[in-house]
């Protein structure tokens, strides 16, 4: 099984939803937005997912992100957790991380991974656009604010969806989880 787990606006930008420097790509101005908003959203959804085993599936740019930040943060059990876990990359360019737990994969070997185990994709988007018959649950942190200008999950992907359960944190961030509609 194949998991997507996003940060949204309600215009659907996903880009840099952690801090003001995480992705400046096209003069993005807005990084950092989702903080305000996530402390009981994220506690949700990683309560939620709490004792499922498997790996996390990350594009290039989220994978290079996270191990510039993680691994130099305090002990901490999200980071001691993130540490543990191991981390697929899909990237033809990456040769050599250093992030322990990692591997780097061709988007050909995603199929075979998720046969193999239960993954879980965190934000990047290029790979999600990339591999929409091979995921069967997105959860999406939709947050109560529009930006106006950002990257999008879903560009100009066509995927009906199927709404299976809708949560309201005390923050306003509705958590909505989403299978791919039957054919």
């Amino acid at each position: 099984m194949i998991t997507v787990v996003c940060n949204l606006t309600l215009d659907g930008v996903m880009q840099a939803p952690g801090r003001a420097d995480e992705d400046v790509r096209d003069g993005f101005e807005y990084g950092g937005w989702a903080a305000p908003y996530s402390e009981d959203a994220m506690g949700r959804v990683l309560g939620r997912r709490a004792g499922v085993q498997g790996g996390m599936l990350l594009g290039r740019r989220t994978y290079e992100d996270f191990a510039g930040f993680w691994p130099k943060q305090e002990a901490n059990p999200y980071t001691d957790a993130l540490n543990k876990q191991q981390k697929y990359v899909v990237s033809s360019t990456l040769t050599d991380p250093d992030w322990v737990n990692t591997h780097v994969i061709g988007l050909d070997d995603v199929a075979k991974l998720k046969s193999e185990q239960d993954l879980i994709v965190l934000g990047s988007g290029e790979l999600v656009r990339s591999i929409p018959d091979l995921v069967d649950e997105y959860i999406l942190l939709i947050h109560p604010l529009v930006l106006g200008t950002g990257h999008h999950l879903f560009g100009d992907l066509h995927q009906p969806l199927t709404l299976t359960d809708s949560e309201t944190t005390t923050t306003g961030v509705v958590i909505n989880t989403y299978k791919p509609a039957a054919a």
